[in-house]
């Protein structure tokens, strides 16, 4: 979709919401009271990802009493990520906050991470440094996870998996993110230059509702991980990568026929030995590799000649016709 118009001075609130019908309303409330004080314009995104749960009726009610509230409502649930992108092409902000709708982000550390952004950040990452939660099933694995994030991205941060972040619109805005790609943001923007720095946030027990998470989750950061640094070193030019593997694989092929001939030097027939099937093998696979990276460089292209299609469908909005917020 279009990207929303831009306003001077405003803040932007973004949130993913996905059956957390009991903690919508304190997570309004706490953060209206929040905004209200900063002394600057605000708004309040909330993306409601296909709730089941009455989720829909409750946000819908909080934006016909409140201007400030924009709801986007999904046709099904296309997953955090995807609600994470709607709000961000949603939002009209010079920042744009995203935070999770469970209400275990505290509201009350929006002013400090603003004073951030107005000391010349462009993103202030969010530290869960008291994290409350099961240990065995979400902070193990999420520190085992932000430290081989770190060494591989280059990025130097604690929580990539917090939502609680804030960034200068022109460092996320026409960024399209897939999979579970949305804790990888602060590596997008350091690939543009953003300026970024971290603060301990606070962080709430869940009292409502059920988490969303579990182990399975670490498999799909890494295997996204895989992919973001292949698109940090290859995304412009994969024929690189692939050809690189080609070439090592055809000079293997190379090496296992001149050693197929230097054995039947030494008396072996072709039968004797592994090698030749070895040739044909890596001769195949060199051939295969390099054909891949000519058919990526093909998408490639195609990728970025094409229109930008979105990874979500949007049923209906509430407050999106009104001029400002």
């Amino acid at each position: 979709m279009p990207a929303a118009h831009q306003l001077t001075g405003l803040v932007s609130v973004a949130v993913p919401v996905f059956n957390e019908d009991g903690a919508i309303d304190g997570l309004y409330e706490s953060t209206r009271r929040v905004l209200e004080q900063i002394g600057r314009p605000w708004e309040i995104i909330f993306v409601n990802d296909g709730s089941t749960d009455g989720s829909d009726e409750k946000l819908d009610a909080i934006a016909a009493r409140d201007p400030h509230v924009r709801v986007v409502h999904f046709r099904r649930n296309f997953g955090q990520t995807a609600a994470m992108m709607a709000g961000f092409d949603h939002a009209r902000g010079e920042v744009i906050i995203p935070m999770d709708g469970d209400a275990q982000n505290d509201p009350a550390d929006i002013p400090r991470m603003l004073e951030k952004i107005d000391e010349g950040y462009d993103v202030v990452s969010g530290w869960r440094k008291d994290r409350q939660d099961n240990a065995l099933q979400r902070n193990i694995p999420s520190i085992m996870a932000n430290r081989l994030i770190s060494g591989m991205s280059g990025v130097d941060l604690h929580d990539f998996g917090c939502s609680l972040k804030a960034y200068r619109a022109e460092v996320i805005k026409g960024v399209r993110l897939y999979g579970e790609m949305h804790r990888f943001l602060p590596i997008y923007a350091k690939w543009h230059g953003a300026r970024i720095t971290e603060i301990p946030v606070s962080h709430h027990a869940r009292r409502t509702g059920s988490s969303k998470y579990g182990l399975e989750r670490v498999m799909k950061v890494i295997f996204d991980l895989v992919t973001v640094k292949f698109m940090d070193k290859f995304m412009l030019k994969p024929m690189y990568l692939f050809g690189s593997w080609g070439l090592i694989f055809l000079s293997a092929s190379f090496a296992f026929v001149l050693w197929t001939f230097y054995m039947r030097w030494q008396g072996y027939y072709f039968t004797d030995t592994p090698l030749p099937m070895m040739a044909v093998f890596s001769f195949m696979t060199g051939v295969i590799c390099v054909l891949m990276g000519l058919l990526a460089e093909m998408v490639t292209r195609t990728f970025h000649e094409s229109q930008d299609k979105a990874i979500y469908l949007v049923r209906s909005t509430r407050n999106f016709d009104r001029a400002d917020g």
